[in-house]
């Protein structure tokens, strides 16, 4: 018994640097095969391509423009056959959905306790905000950028908007820097590329919310000025290839789908 009490340490030791040195092999080693399949026009995208920017990931970028309907290629329904992004492709292992790769990174990477606490009751606010997100932020702010929606909808739309706003200062921001505490976390990337797409399209929901406009300061000067202009130059220039016309035409198998998208907005 007591020689297997003193072994523990040496185990757990043994342990601790085989663990380090397998991620630090990953790091190093792009080829090993992490791939993110995305598009920059979209929010959950940018979420995943700022994470694993910012935490320094190694990964192939994979782009499929939507707007080219390369998300309906031959190629794209070998990797997701629901035609959507993002995607993560880890060697043989396929991953859909932000919300689960950006986990799945986190988890894998051992990034900073902050972006997916240890800590379970922490852990538990981010899953709470992300089951809220879905059905009050992403399904409501998600206004396609390439097909003209009804006026009546917009407007619609923004009343919606606003009453999700308030619910997420009183309930989930309140009076804190980020929404589950004193740092960011992988929460609070979900949350601002949501934010984003209207500010890009010219309704700034920023505007007469300083609670808000605080946190994306926050959040600004977290990801830093470089990252941020690398993730949302394209999104930022969107308006302006509108008014050019300069944006590819949707082939008509990708504006079924535009559509489908367009009829849930409330």
């Amino acid at each position: 018994m007591s020689g297997a009490t003193r072994s523990l340490p040496v185990l757990l030791l043994q342990n601790t640097v085989s663990a380090f040195l397998a991620v630090i092999a990953v790091r190093a080693n792009p080829a090993m095969g992490l791939e993110l399949y995305l598009d920059l026009l979209s929010q959950p995208c940018r979420a995943v391509f700022i994470f694993a920017k910012k935490n320094g990931i190694p990964f192939q970028l994979r782009t499929v423009q939507f707007l080219k309907g390369q998300n309906c290629s031959k190629e794209f329904l070998q990797i997701n056959s629901l035609q959507k992004l993002p995607v993560l492709k880890d060697g043989d292992f396929i991953l859909t959905e932000s919300s689960a790769i950006l986990i799945y990174l986190s988890c894998k990477y051992q990034v900073a306790d902050h972006w997916y606490p240890s800590d379970l009751q922490t852990r538990s606010w981010i899953h709470e905000y992300l089951g809220w997100h879905a059905d009050n932020i992403r399904n409501i702010f998600g206004v396609t950028l390439w097909i003209r929606v009804p006026e009546e909808k917009v407007k619609r739309n923004r009343t919606y908007m606003d009453h999700a706003l308030q619910q997420l200062e009183s309930k989930f921001l309140g009076d804190k820097p980020f929404l589950v505490g004193q740092q960011v976390s992988l929460a609070d990337l979900m949350l601002l590329e949501e934010l984003i797409q209207p500010v890009a399209l010219g309704y700034d929901v920023f505007v007469g919310r300083p609670q808000l406009a605080a946190w994306r300061g926050c959040m600004e000067a977290s990801l830093g000025t470089e990252l941020w202009q690398e993730a949302h130059g394209p999104i930022f220039n969107i308006l302006e290839q509108m008014t050019k016309k300069t944006l590819p035409v949707p082939p008509p198998e990708s504006q079924t789908n535009m559509l489908f998208h367009i009829s849930k907005i409330p």
